[in-house]
């Protein structure tokens, strides 16, 4: 039986892209110590239109590719990605994926997911210290409001870009 779901090479340009956005602009604006996640964002948006089984290999390569970029944290943005990404799957049997408020608060829920099981991924097996709880429940809170936000917009723009798009169609 082949996988089905979204075409694989949209998601892997907006990862490899996000990627590069990520790590080489986004740290300079930063928010409150958050900064947006465009690999979550894409993770997530895939996850809610792919079964479990390409959320999962999507996630596992995208909390790869974020490992790698990162430093000292062994494998544990591929742990979280990976999960986060069959999370993101699991709800999206029950609403309308396309709802602009629905996704946005599943990538909300999801950014704190992530961010829950990355440090404890961290605690386990790199021996991150517990003192700095209440700073990175702080960050991740606003980076899910971020993500959600970012989420919203991007939205509404592409729902622009494609009513533009049918409008010059047909006054052809």
């Amino acid at each position: 039986m082949p996988l089905r779901g979204p075409e694989w090479w949209i998601p892997a340009v907006f990862l490899i892209v996000g990627l590069l956005i990520q790590s080489q602009i986004l740290p300079y604006f930063a928010f409150r110590g958050a900064q947006l996640s465009i690999v979550l964002v894409a993770v997530v948006w895939y996850g809610l239109r792919a079964g479990f089984l390409r959320a999962a290999i999507f996630g596992c390569i995208a909390g790869a590719c974020e490992d790698a970029l990162g430093t000292q944290t062994g494998a544990s943005w591929m742990i979280a990605t990976t999960l986060t990404a069959l999370f993101a799957s699991a709800l999206s049997r029950w609403f309308f994926a396309d709802s602009i408020a629905a996704t946005s608060g599943i990538v909300f829920a999801a950014t704190l997911v992530q961010r829950l099981i990355f440090w404890i991924a961290m605690a386990l097996g790199v021996g991150y210290p517990a003192g700095y709880a209440r700073v990175h429940l702080h960050q991740a809170l606003w980076e899910a409001l971020l993500n959600a936000i970012f989420v919203i917009v991007a939205t509404l723009a592409a729902r622009a870009f494609e009513n533009r798009r049918v409008d010059e169609r047909r006054a052809r």
